[in-house]
C-alpha cells in the first residue's frame, strides 16, 4: 500500500522560509510524479510545485515561481519544497501527492494524482 507522509510546515512571518518534505513508501519511482498542492479555507485545492522523478525541472504555479523550489532525493522516493519569501497568501494546508508513471500534460492538476498525504499546515503572518 502506497503511503505518502509529509513533514515540515509551521508558522513564520512574511518573508520567512520553510522546508516541506514528503516521502512515498512502496512507490514505483520510475517516471512517477510527486509534488505539492495547497488548499486554503473556501478555496479549491491548487497545484504548487510538482516534478517527474528523475527529471531536473519542476513545474510551478505562477504565484510561487522564483520563491519556491522543488527538489528530489530519488533513492528515498522523497521530494522537498523549499519555500522562501513567504507571503500571507501562502497560508494554507499543504498536501503532498504522488502519481504513478505515465506522462501527464497537466502536472499541476490535483485530479491527476492518486496518492495523497494528510497535509501539513503553513501559516504566514504579516
Amino acid at each position: 500500500q502506497v503511503q505518502v507522509v509529509e513533514s515540515g510546515g509551521g508558522s513564520v512571518q512574511t518573508g520567512g522560509s520553510l522546508t516541506l518534505s514528503c516521502a512515498a513508501s512502496e512507490f514505483p519511482y520510475e517516471g512517477a510524479y510527486m509534488g505539492w498542492f495547497r488548499q486554503a479555507p473556501g478555496d479549491d485545492r491548487e497545484g504548487v510545485a510538482t516534478i517527474r522523478l528523475g527529471n531536473r525541472a519542476g513545474h510551478y504555479a505562477d504565484s510561487v515561481k522564483g520563491r519556491f523550489t522543488i527538489s528530489q532525493a530519488i533513492a528515498e522516493n522523497t521530494v522537498y519544497l523549499q519555500m522562501n519569501g513567504l507571503k500571507p497568501e501562502d497560508t494554507a494546508m499543504y498536501y503532498c501527492a504522488a502519481r504513478r508513471a505515465s506522462y501527464t500534460d497537466s502536472p499541476l492538476d490535483p485530479d491527476e494524482y492518486t496518492y495523497w498525504g494528510q497535509g501539513t499546515q503553513v501559516n504566514v503572518s504579516s
